[in-house]
Protein backbone atom coordinates (compact mmCIF):
# COMPACT_ATOMS: atom_id res chain seq x y z
CA UNK A 1 0.00 0.00 0.00
CA UNK A 2 1.18 3.05 -1.00
CA UNK A 3 2.27 5.52 2.10
CA UNK A 4 0.22 9.04 2.73
CA UNK A 5 2.09 12.34 3.96
CA UNK A 6 -0.17 14.33 6.26
CA UNK A 7 0.07 17.75 6.22
CA UNK A 8 -1.58 19.79 9.55
CA UNK A 9 -1.61 23.52 8.82
CA UNK A 10 -3.28 25.90 11.47
CA UNK A 11 -4.94 29.00 10.43
CA UNK A 12 -6.61 32.32 11.90
CA UNK A 13 -8.04 35.08 9.48
CA UNK A 14 -5.31 34.24 6.60
CA UNK A 15 -7.99 35.38 3.90
CA UNK A 16 -5.36 37.30 2.17
CA UNK A 17 -2.41 34.42 2.08
CA UNK A 18 -4.65 31.20 2.21
CA UNK A 19 -5.24 30.57 -1.90
CA UNK A 20 -1.63 31.15 -2.83
CA UNK A 21 0.03 28.86 0.23
CA UNK A 22 -2.71 26.60 -1.05
CA UNK A 23 -1.62 26.84 -4.50
CA UNK A 24 1.94 26.76 -3.50
CA UNK A 25 1.62 23.53 -1.34
CA UNK A 26 -0.38 21.67 -4.29
CA UNK A 27 2.78 22.52 -6.67
CA UNK A 28 4.98 20.63 -3.70
CA UNK A 29 2.95 18.10 -3.40
CA UNK A 30 2.39 17.08 -6.52
CA UNK A 31 6.17 16.36 -6.80
CA UNK A 32 6.12 13.60 -3.88
CA UNK A 33 5.98 9.59 -4.73
CA UNK A 34 3.53 9.49 -1.76
CA UNK A 35 -0.16 9.57 -1.34
CA UNK A 36 -1.06 12.73 0.70
CA UNK A 37 -4.11 14.63 2.71
CA UNK A 38 -3.86 18.04 3.62
CA UNK A 39 -5.75 19.27 7.11
CA UNK A 40 -6.36 22.77 7.62
CA UNK A 41 -7.73 23.58 11.38
CA UNK A 42 -9.02 26.91 11.33
CA UNK A 43 -8.70 28.52 15.14
CA UNK A 44 -11.84 30.60 15.21
CA UNK A 45 -11.54 33.30 12.10
CA UNK A 46 -13.67 35.62 12.05
CA UNK A 47 -12.91 36.75 7.95
CA UNK A 48 -13.57 34.78 5.06
CA UNK A 49 -11.15 32.03 5.64
CA UNK A 50 -14.04 29.17 6.51
CA UNK A 51 -15.39 30.11 2.83
CA UNK A 52 -12.39 29.71 1.19
CA UNK A 53 -11.31 26.62 2.92
CA UNK A 54 -15.36 25.62 1.81
CA UNK A 55 -14.34 26.50 -1.67
CA UNK A 56 -10.60 24.44 -1.57
CA UNK A 57 -12.31 21.16 -0.08
CA UNK A 58 -15.15 20.68 -2.44
CA UNK A 59 -12.23 20.75 -4.78
CA UNK A 60 -9.95 18.61 -3.71
CA UNK A 61 -10.92 15.35 -1.79
CA UNK A 62 -7.73 14.84 -0.74
CA UNK A 63 -8.25 18.27 1.48
CA UNK A 64 -10.16 18.59 4.96
CA UNK A 65 -10.86 21.33 6.91
CA UNK A 66 -11.79 21.60 10.69
CA UNK A 67 -13.91 24.67 11.55
CA UNK A 68 -13.06 25.55 15.70
CA UNK A 69 -15.80 26.64 17.81
CA UNK A 70 -13.73 29.86 18.57
CA UNK A 71 -10.05 30.99 18.92
CA UNK A 72 -8.14 28.05 21.36
CA UNK A 73 -5.12 29.03 20.15
CA UNK A 74 -2.18 27.83 17.84
CA UNK A 75 -0.98 24.88 19.72
CA UNK A 76 -4.88 23.39 20.39
CA UNK A 77 -5.49 24.16 17.17
CA UNK A 78 -2.10 21.80 15.94
CA UNK A 79 -3.24 19.40 18.59
CA UNK A 80 -6.50 19.33 16.60
CA UNK A 81 -5.19 18.56 13.80
CA UNK A 82 -2.51 16.04 15.00
CA UNK A 83 -5.55 14.13 16.41
CA UNK A 84 -6.81 14.03 13.08
CA UNK A 85 -3.65 13.02 10.64
CA UNK A 86 -3.76 9.51 9.67
CA UNK A 87 -0.81 9.66 7.33
CA UNK A 88 2.90 7.18 7.82
CA UNK A 89 4.69 10.72 7.97
CA UNK A 90 2.70 14.13 9.29
CA UNK A 91 4.07 17.52 8.73
CA UNK A 92 2.69 20.47 10.82
CA UNK A 93 3.26 24.30 9.49
CA UNK A 94 1.93 27.28 9.32
CA UNK A 95 -0.39 28.81 6.65
CA UNK A 96 1.23 32.34 6.11
CA UNK A 97 3.84 31.40 3.84
CA UNK A 98 6.70 31.48 6.03
CA UNK A 99 7.34 28.04 6.42
CA UNK A 100 7.76 27.33 2.73
CA UNK A 101 5.96 23.90 1.30
CA UNK A 102 8.96 24.09 -0.97
CA UNK A 103 10.73 22.68 2.27
CA UNK A 104 8.68 19.02 2.03
CA UNK A 105 11.00 17.28 0.10
CA UNK A 106 13.69 17.85 2.26
CA UNK A 107 11.90 17.03 5.55
CA UNK A 108 10.44 13.97 4.21
CA UNK A 109 13.79 13.04 2.88
CA UNK A 110 15.45 12.74 6.41
CA UNK A 111 12.60 10.64 7.31
CA UNK A 112 13.26 8.55 5.03
CA UNK A 113 16.69 7.94 5.90
CA UNK A 114 15.38 6.95 9.61
CA UNK A 115 14.70 10.00 11.14
CA UNK A 116 11.23 9.87 13.33
CA UNK A 117 11.20 13.63 14.14
CA UNK A 118 12.70 15.89 11.55
CA UNK A 119 12.59 19.54 13.35
CA UNK A 120 13.10 23.04 11.42
CA UNK A 121 15.45 25.80 13.03
CA UNK A 122 14.56 29.35 12.15
CA UNK A 123 17.81 31.22 11.96
CA UNK A 124 15.98 34.41 10.83
CA UNK A 125 12.79 35.97 9.58
CA UNK A 126 13.01 38.35 7.18
CA UNK A 127 10.98 41.54 8.03
CA UNK A 128 10.53 40.40 11.97
CA UNK A 129 11.52 43.06 14.03
CA UNK A 130 14.25 43.67 16.79
CA UNK A 131 12.46 43.78 19.61
CA UNK A 132 10.65 40.15 18.47
CA UNK A 133 14.12 38.63 17.58
CA UNK A 134 15.78 40.14 21.03
CA UNK A 135 12.97 38.50 23.14
CA UNK A 136 12.93 35.51 21.44
CA UNK A 137 16.55 34.80 21.93
CA UNK A 138 16.15 35.67 25.22
CA UNK A 139 13.27 32.99 25.96
CA UNK A 140 15.53 30.60 24.65
CA UNK A 141 18.01 31.44 26.76
CA UNK A 142 16.24 31.61 30.24
CA UNK A 143 13.95 28.33 29.28
CA UNK A 144 17.20 26.22 28.72
CA UNK A 145 18.96 27.58 31.95
CA UNK A 146 15.96 26.56 33.70
CA UNK A 147 14.56 23.24 32.53
CA UNK A 148 16.32 19.67 31.74
CA UNK A 149 14.28 19.44 28.50
CA UNK A 150 16.59 21.65 25.55
CA UNK A 151 14.50 23.45 23.15
CA UNK A 152 17.08 24.56 21.03
CA UNK A 153 16.99 28.31 19.70
CA UNK A 154 14.87 29.10 17.12
CA UNK A 155 12.91 25.96 17.06
CA UNK A 156 9.63 25.88 14.76
CA UNK A 157 6.56 24.18 14.96
CA UNK A 158 7.31 23.45 11.18
CA UNK A 159 8.39 19.78 12.14
CA UNK A 160 8.03 15.92 10.21
CA UNK A 161 6.48 13.44 12.75
CA UNK A 162 6.62 9.91 12.21
CA UNK A 163 3.19 7.69 12.90
CA UNK A 164 4.68 6.58 16.47
CA UNK A 165 5.78 10.06 17.35
CA UNK A 166 2.23 10.88 16.24
CA UNK A 167 0.86 8.25 18.20
CA UNK A 168 2.90 9.27 21.18
CA UNK A 169 2.05 12.77 21.13
CA UNK A 170 -1.70 12.13 21.60
CA UNK A 171 -0.98 10.83 25.18
CA UNK A 172 -0.12 14.47 26.13
CA UNK A 173 -3.67 16.04 26.90
CA UNK A 174 -2.21 18.73 29.55
CA UNK A 175 -3.82 21.84 28.77
CA UNK A 176 -0.63 24.31 29.28
CA UNK A 177 0.42 22.68 25.87
CA UNK A 178 4.09 24.05 24.73
CA UNK A 179 4.53 21.62 21.71
CA UNK A 180 8.14 22.59 21.01
CA UNK A 181 9.36 20.81 24.68
CA UNK A 182 7.29 17.85 24.06
CA UNK A 183 9.25 16.91 21.69
CA UNK A 184 12.25 17.28 23.45
CA UNK A 185 10.83 15.43 26.23
CA UNK A 186 9.23 12.65 23.61
CA UNK A 187 12.77 11.28 22.61
CA UNK A 188 12.91 9.44 19.43
CA UNK A 189 15.50 9.83 16.27
CA UNK A 190 15.45 13.67 15.95
CA UNK A 191 17.19 15.46 13.15
CA UNK A 192 17.03 19.06 12.33
CA UNK A 193 17.27 21.41 9.38
CA UNK A 194 18.07 25.32 9.09
CA UNK A 195 15.77 27.55 7.24
CA UNK A 196 15.60 31.61 7.08
CA UNK A 197 11.66 32.08 6.57
CA UNK A 198 10.55 34.62 4.38
CA UNK A 199 8.73 37.65 4.73
CA UNK A 200 5.04 37.03 5.13
CA UNK A 201 3.11 37.46 1.92
CA UNK A 202 0.55 39.63 3.37
CA UNK A 203 -1.28 40.56 7.00
CA UNK A 204 0.25 40.85 10.00
CA UNK A 205 1.42 38.80 12.31
CA UNK A 206 -1.08 37.31 15.05
CA UNK A 207 1.13 36.09 17.62
CA UNK A 208 0.82 39.80 19.57
CA UNK A 209 2.93 40.58 22.70
CA UNK A 210 0.36 39.53 24.66
CA UNK A 211 0.27 36.03 23.31
CA UNK A 212 4.25 35.63 23.38
CA UNK A 213 4.13 36.20 26.79
CA UNK A 214 1.77 33.91 27.93
CA UNK A 215 3.34 31.49 25.70
CA UNK A 216 6.83 31.79 27.36
CA UNK A 217 5.13 31.49 30.97
CA UNK A 218 3.39 28.32 29.72
CA UNK A 219 6.74 27.15 28.20
CA UNK A 220 8.90 27.76 31.18
CA UNK A 221 6.13 26.84 33.84
CA UNK A 222 5.77 23.31 31.62
CA UNK A 223 8.70 22.13 32.20
CA UNK A 224 10.50 23.76 34.98
CA UNK A 225 10.14 24.56 38.31
CA UNK A 226 13.34 26.21 39.20
CA UNK A 227 11.00 29.91 39.51
CA UNK A 228 9.07 27.68 42.48
CA UNK A 229 12.73 26.85 44.11
CA UNK A 230 14.39 30.26 43.31
CA UNK A 231 11.41 31.75 46.04
CA UNK A 232 13.35 29.36 48.51
CA UNK A 233 16.62 30.41 47.62
CA UNK A 234 15.71 34.19 47.44
CA UNK A 235 13.45 33.68 50.88
CA UNK A 236 16.85 31.92 52.55
CA UNK A 237 19.19 34.78 51.60
CA UNK A 238 16.83 37.64 52.97
CA UNK A 239 16.88 35.52 56.29
CA UNK A 240 19.98 35.50 56.06
CA UNK A 241 20.72 39.13 55.45
CA UNK A 242 18.10 40.23 58.07
CA UNK A 243 19.66 38.57 60.37
CA UNK A 244 22.81 39.69 59.74
CA UNK A 245 21.27 43.42 59.53
CA UNK A 246 19.90 42.57 63.36
CA UNK A 247 23.33 41.23 64.71
CA UNK A 248 24.87 44.71 63.18
CA UNK A 249 21.80 46.85 64.95
CA UNK A 250 21.96 44.83 68.23
CA UNK A 251 26.34 45.98 67.71
CA UNK A 252 25.60 49.69 67.30
CA UNK A 253 23.02 49.91 69.77
CA UNK A 254 24.86 47.82 73.16
CA UNK A 255 28.44 48.66 71.99
CA UNK A 256 28.47 52.48 70.24
CA UNK A 257 26.70 55.83 70.75
CA UNK A 258 26.33 56.13 66.87
CA UNK A 259 22.44 54.70 67.21
CA UNK A 260 20.23 56.53 64.73
CA UNK A 261 16.65 56.24 64.01
CA UNK A 262 16.85 54.82 60.19
CA UNK A 263 12.97 54.88 59.21
CA UNK A 264 13.77 56.31 55.75
CA UNK A 265 16.13 52.84 55.60
CA UNK A 266 13.28 50.46 57.50
CA UNK A 267 11.01 51.69 55.29
CA UNK A 268 12.79 51.31 51.95
CA UNK A 269 13.72 47.42 53.46
CA UNK A 270 10.54 46.86 54.53
CA UNK A 271 8.67 47.63 51.27
CA UNK A 272 11.45 46.19 49.01
CA UNK A 273 10.74 42.59 50.81
CA UNK A 274 7.01 43.02 50.70
CA UNK A 275 7.31 43.45 47.05
CA UNK A 276 9.71 40.09 47.15
CA UNK A 277 6.82 38.66 48.79
CA UNK A 278 4.24 39.48 46.34
CA UNK A 279 6.33 38.70 43.06
CA UNK A 280 6.86 34.63 44.81
CA UNK A 281 3.09 34.78 45.36
CA UNK A 282 2.51 35.55 41.86
CA UNK A 283 4.63 32.74 40.67
CA UNK A 284 3.24 30.38 42.79
CA UNK A 285 0.04 31.68 41.56
CA UNK A 286 0.66 30.52 38.27
CA UNK A 287 1.38 27.01 39.25
CA UNK A 288 -1.72 26.82 40.87
CA UNK A 289 -3.84 28.29 38.08
CA UNK A 290 -2.04 25.80 35.77
CA UNK A 291 -3.11 23.08 38.34
CA UNK A 292 -6.99 24.18 38.64
CA UNK A 293 -6.71 23.98 34.66
CA UNK A 294 -5.62 20.14 34.59
CA UNK A 295 -7.75 19.28 37.46
CA UNK A 296 -10.56 19.98 36.15
CA UNK A 297 -10.31 17.70 32.42
CA UNK A 298 -12.01 20.34 30.27
CA UNK A 299 -12.30 19.21 26.46
CA UNK A 300 -8.53 20.86 24.77
CA UNK A 301 -11.31 21.94 21.90
CA UNK A 302 -14.63 21.86 20.14
CA UNK A 303 -15.08 21.49 16.12
CA UNK A 304 -17.98 23.02 15.03
CA UNK A 305 -17.69 22.16 11.31
CA UNK A 306 -15.86 19.73 9.00
CA UNK A 307 -15.18 20.77 5.52
CA UNK A 308 -14.77 17.89 2.80
CA UNK A 309 -15.79 17.71 -0.79
CA UNK A 310 -18.39 14.77 0.40
CA UNK A 311 -20.35 17.31 2.97
CA UNK A 312 -22.05 20.28 2.59
CA UNK A 313 -20.21 23.52 3.14
CA UNK A 314 -19.88 25.18 6.23
CA UNK A 315 -22.74 27.78 5.83
CA UNK A 316 -25.05 24.44 5.38
CA UNK A 317 -23.98 22.56 8.32
CA UNK A 318 -25.63 22.57 11.69
CA UNK A 319 -23.91 24.57 14.57
CA UNK A 320 -22.89 21.09 16.56
CA UNK A 321 -20.05 20.82 18.79
CA UNK A 322 -18.18 18.04 19.06
CA UNK A 323 -16.25 16.72 22.34
CA UNK A 324 -13.49 14.75 20.45
CA UNK A 325 -11.21 14.98 23.75
CA UNK A 326 -9.73 11.35 23.01
CA UNK A 327 -8.09 9.96 25.81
Amino acid sequence: MKQRISIVVPVFNEEKVIDAFYQEMFKSLKLLPYDYELLFVDDGSTDATPMILDRITNANPKVRAFILSKNFGHQFALTCGLDHADGDAVITMDGDMQHPPAMLPELIAKWEAGFEIVQTIRLNTIGVSWFKRFTSNIFYKIINAVSQVEIKEGMSDFRLMDRKVVESFRKFRERTRFIRGLMGLIGYKQATIEFVAPKRLAGQSKFSLKKMWYFALDGITSFSNFPLRLSLYVGLLTALTSFILTLHILYVKIFTNEAIPGWATLGAGVFFFIGIQFIFFGIIGEYVARIFDEIKQRPLYFIKAELRSDTLGAAHQPNKLYNINKQ
